[in-house]
C-alpha cells in the first residue's frame, strides 16, 4: 500500500486563479494545483531556499524539489504553448496565520536543519563533481552533485552550479541547499572553518567515482583522509589531482597536507 501523502501546509489561498494567454484563440487548459503555485509563491517570489520553503510548507526538501519541479514545467508548457493556467487542486491545509507557521507567525524565524525536517534517518550529500568523478580541488569546483539519501537509501539526485562561489563563499551555498556531508578532494583550512561553521560534515581527499564514494560512505567504508588539506596558494606551476593548472605541482588526497 502507497504511503499516504502528507499535507501540504500553505499560508493562504492563491488571491488569484489562474491566467489567461493573449493573441491565441481557444486554449487548452493546464492545472497547477495549490502546492504548486506556494512553491513558486515562496522561492521565485519570495526567494526563500528548498529548505526555508519545506520548513514552511512542513514537508521534507525533497517533496518541494518535486512539487516545484513540477509546477516549473506546468508554468513553461502555458508560457510557450499558450495554454490557459488554472490554480486549483492539490493536498493543502490552509495555516490561517497559526503561530507555528514560519510565514505567519511574527516571532523570528528559526531555520532548521535538512536532517530535522526529515528525520534522524535522512541527509542529503554533496560532492565535488566533474564528468562522473570528484572533483579534487574544492575552492575551484564549477558543479556539486547532490543526493538525497532517506534510511540508508539514495532516493534523488542533482547536480548544481556554483553560482560563481568559490572557497569559502561554497559553505554558504551547500548550506542554503541543506548540504549535511561534503565529499571531496583538496580542501584548504579556511573553507574547512566555514564548512564546521555551517554544520556540514566534511570527507576529505577523497577521490574517484562520485556515484561510488557516495555508496561507500553509506555503507561506512568510504577511503578518505580527514587531514588533507590545501595551504597553498593555486595559480601558477601546480595541478589539483588530475586537474592540471600547469606543471610541477600536485593537490589531491596525498599531495595536501
Amino acid at each position: 500500500m502507497a504511503r499516504p501523502q502528507r499535507c501540504r501546509r500553505i499560508c493562504r489561498e492563491p488571491e488569484s486563479t489562474g491566467m489567461e494567454p493573449i493573441g491565441f484563440g481557444a486554449a487548452e487548459t493546464r492545472t497547477m494545483t495549490k502546492d504548486e503555485y506556494e512553491t513558486i509563491r515562496l522561492m521565485d517570489y519570495e526567494g526563500l531556499t528548498h529548505v526555508e520553503a519545506a520548513q514552511r510548507m512542513d514537508v521534507s526538501r525533497t517533496t518541494v524539489t518535486e512539487i516545484y519541479d513540477s509546477a516549473r514545467r506546468k508554468l513553461a508548457d502555458a508560457l510557450v504553448n499558450g495554454y490557459r493556467l488554472e490554480i486549483a487542486g492539490g493536498n493543502t491545509r490552509v495555516c490561517g496565520g497559526a503561530s507555528d507557521c514560519p510565514g505567519c507567525s511574527s516571532a523570528p524565524v528559526k531555520i532548521v536543519s535538512e536532517a530535522s525536517l526529515k528525520g534522524a534517518n535522512t541527509m542529503r550529500i554533496a560532492v565535488t563533481y566533474e564528468n562522473g568523478q570528484i572533483f579534487q580541488h574544492f575552492g575551484h569546483t564549477e558543479q556539486f552533485k547532490v543526493y538525497d539519501v532517506e534510511n540508508g537509501a539514495v532516493t534523488h539526485t542533482e547536480v548544481i552550479g556554483n553560482q560563481g562561489q568559490g572557497h569559502g563563499a561554497l559553505a554558504t551555498l551547500l548550506q542554503g541547499t541543506g548540504v549535511d556531508v561534503l565529499i571531496c578532494g583538496g580542501i584548504g583550512g579556511g573553507a574547512r572553518n566555514a564548512l564546521a561553521q555551517a554544520g556540514i560534515t566534511l570527507y576529505g581527499g577523497a577521490s574517484g567515482d562520485a556515484d561510488a564514494a557516495v555508496n561507500a560512505l553509506l555503507h561506512d567504508n568510504l577511503n578518505y583522509d580527514p587531514d588533507a588539506v590545501c595551504n597553498h596558494h593555486h595559480g601558477e606551476g601546480h595541478n589539483c589531482g588530475d586537474h592540471h593548472h600547469d606543471e610541477g605541482h600536485s593537490c589531491g588526497s596525498h599531495g595536501c597536507h
